[in-house]
């Protein structure tokens, strides 16, 4: 690593006093380069969108930082935090980039530890947290009994959920898997469904068996649903069980009722572990409260029982998914402060809590042009 100053010129060329840019040169070793550049380059255009004033070059296995001298040290940090990654086995993606930026600059920790520590290897791919909030949400499955992951869509609460149940499965931690959904149609009516009653439900639980197919062998995973090692279920097949040595892991709970949530959490059987999911911006319940809101309530005080909250930027999809999820909350905040406004507003004034639900007597009448009341 070598570090140079170069005096920046004038638009005569002639050096201004004063003024002096940063040159790092980072040599790196034993990575290729287009994993830790990304296709096309991408990683490296993410980087210099965290830091706009320097510049990045890079020339065969050198990579040449310039511009002011803070964020050079800063992007040369990030920089130096990518390549550890990459040699951990690490498949870089941009959300990497802005989360070890994002952890370097709150000095939280390195994200070469706290990013890089894969949880599942399977079929190639290394599944692990990719922010500083799902790697509290993962930490948090190996500390507390029951963990409750609220965020909303795309910030990996149950896949990270599913692939800690599949680990634990495999060291034998557990004795098998237990994965559960409510049943509850996203906003329409799809109507009786054909076919058995494994048929009918089946589409409601297709995301489960989905992940469970990405992170074991789709040959295996049959066989292990048919010994009972790993069993799908809708909510409704829980009530009067009690689950022992077993990872449970409770998906779009946003959409159980108080009564539901109680149940579910009353299986809890000795030597298991339980994760619930949910995202309480997308209730589809058609009415009543929703026991995931609650629960928040009546059980955060209780020891072993952890709450994390994600947010949007712990949201690893598309960058546009973190940018909807903020314009919504920012809607729905908007819209909340109006109706409070509005209701306040009405407990305020007397005379319109008193016509409220009242015919208007006759003073209140408007009058005609002749001065008679109308509706008379």
């Amino acid at each position: 690593m070598r570090w140079w100053k170069v005096l920046l010129p004038n638009s005569d060329n002639t050096a201004v006093p004063g003024f002096e840019e940063e040159r790092l040169d980072i040599l790196v070793d034993g990575v290729a380069m287009v994993r830790l550049l990304g296709p096309q380059d991408r990683l490296l255009k993410t980087i210099e969108r965290q830091y706009p004033q320097v510049r990045v070059v890079t020339r065969g296995n050198e990579i040449t930082l310039s511009g002011e001298s803070s964020q050079v040290l800063a992007a040369s940090q990030l920089v130096e935090e990518l390549v550890q990654m990459v040699r951990n086995g690490a498949e870089l993606e941009t959300s990497d980039v802005t989360s070890s930026a994002a952890i370097l600059e709150s000095g939280a920790g390195s994200p070469s530890d706290l990013l890089g520590q894969p949880i599942l290897t399977s079929r190639g791919k290394t599944i692990r947290a990719k922010t500083l909030g799902q790697r509290e949400y993962v930490d948090a499955m190996d500390q507390f009994t029951i963990v409750f992951g609220i965020g909303p869509a795309g910030t990996g609460k149950t896949y990270l959920a599913m692939a800690k149940a599949v680990q634990a499965l495999q060291r034998k931690e557990v004795e098998r898997i237990i994965l559960t959904r409510p049943a509850v149609e996203a906003g329409e009516r799809l109507g009786f469904l054909p076919g058995t009653l494994t048929d009918k439900i089946d589409p409601y639980l297709r995301p489960l068996y989905d992940a469970l197919n990405e992170m074991m062998d789709p040959e295996v995973v049959p066989k292990l649903l048919a010994a009972g090692t790993i069993e799908v279920a809708p909510l409704a097949y829980m009530r009067g069980r009690t689950l022992n040595n077993a990872f449970i892991v409770l998906d779009e709970a946003q959409n159980t009722t108080p009564e539901q949530m109680k149940m579910f959490l009353t299986r809890l059987g000795f030597g298991s572990r339980m994760i619930v999911t949910g995202d309480v911006t997308q209730i589809d319940l058609p009415t009543g409260a929703s026991g995931l809101q609650l629960v928040t309530r009546v059980l955060d005080q209780i020891d072993d029982i952890h709450f994390a909250r994600l947010t949007s930027a712990d949201v690893v999809r598309h960058t546009l998914v973190g940018q909807i999820v903020d314009a919504y909350t920012t809607y729905d905040a908007e819209r909340q402060a109006a109706r409070y406004e509005r209701e306040n507003g009405e407990a305020h004034d007397p005379n319109r809590a008193e016509r409220r639900g009242h015919a208007p007597t006759d003073s209140q009448r408007p009058t005609r042009p002749d001065n008679k009341r109308w509706g008379r």
